[in-house]
């Protein structure tokens, strides 16, 4: 009975330690840049008008609550598999410059996505992040993000234009 209990004991231990190990070394990182040729204000007035989003935006077609610091919100993010119902915090809200949101399970799956304006000569650089974090991401196919926030980003592109010049140059 005893030798039970130390294999029991030893291999519950053995899980956790293979489940930290996953959950630590599990990270995915998603990047995007694009120039647009119009200023800071202009682009985030787009990104902050999210009652529009399911007119043009391809991944994150609604947002369920406010761009604030700390506020809570409710994205709904259309995948190859169907839309995904994704809360978040915001946890930047620089107007202007950033707005950063979190969220997930602790170790199962995080995601810390950013949205950043960059000043440059002749426009915005629009820069968006995301780091995944957590054991979910060794069998998780995330091969459809990039290309999605590619999409996204090229579509933040063509919706300034459009209210720039009512054309997408």
């Amino acid at each position: 009975m005893i030798t039970v209990l130390k294999w029991g004991a030893g291999s519950t231990a053995l899980l956790l330690l293979l489940f930290a190990t996953l959950a630590l070394t599990g990270r995915k990182t998603f990047h995007t840049e694009i120039h647009i040729p119009a200023s800071p204000e202009i682009v985030w007035e787009v990104l902050m008008d999210t009652k529009s989003y399911p007119a043009w935006n391809p991944v994150f077609i609604e947002v369920e609550g406010s761009y604030r610091n700390g506020a809570k919100v409710v994205n709904k993010v259309q995948s190859p598999d169907g839309v995904l119902t994704i809360k978040a915090r915001i946890s930047e809200f620089v107007p202007l410059r950033k707005l950063r949101q979190q969220g997930g399970l602790s170790g199962l799956l995080t995601f810390d996505h950013s949205w950043e304006l960059v000043p440059v000569n002749g426009g915005t650089r629009l820069i968006q992040l995301e780091i995944d974090r957590g054991a979910y991401l060794w069998v998780w196919d995330s091969s459809w993000v990039q290309p999605a926030y590619q999409q996204t980003s090229a579509a933040v592109k063509e919706r300034v234009l459009l209210l720039l010049h009512g054309s997408d140059e």
